[in-house]
């Protein structure tokens, strides 16, 4: 069960960094006027759940598998996603 956590632990942070690095190269195009705002908008909004989904159920795993350290490492991520997807909700 160990094992099983932190080879998909891994893969999602592979994936999630992958998804910064995404969104650097976007924001980089907006800044450079390659793309306008609305398509740059368009194009990381829909990655935005996503995210919020991987490191949720990063922090979940390290929990359910009592890794505390990793664990408490991962909470203050997972917990300024949520703010910020709560927020983007009242708001919207």
């Amino acid at each position: 069960m160990e094992a099983v956590v932190f080879v998909f632990s891994l893969i999602d942070c592979c994936a999630l960094i992958f998804l910064s690095v995404y969104f650097i190269i976007t924001l980089s195009d907006l800044e450079c006027d390659y793309i306008n705002a609305r398509s740059c908008c368009s194009k990381l909004n829909k990655w935005v759940v996503p995210e919020l989904i991987g490191h949720t159920i990063v922090t979940v795993l390290m929990l359910i598998s009592l890794h505390w350290f990793i664990f408490l490492l991962n909470l203050p991520v997972a917990t300024w996603n949520i703010y910020r997807m709560i927020l983007a909700l009242i708001n919207d």
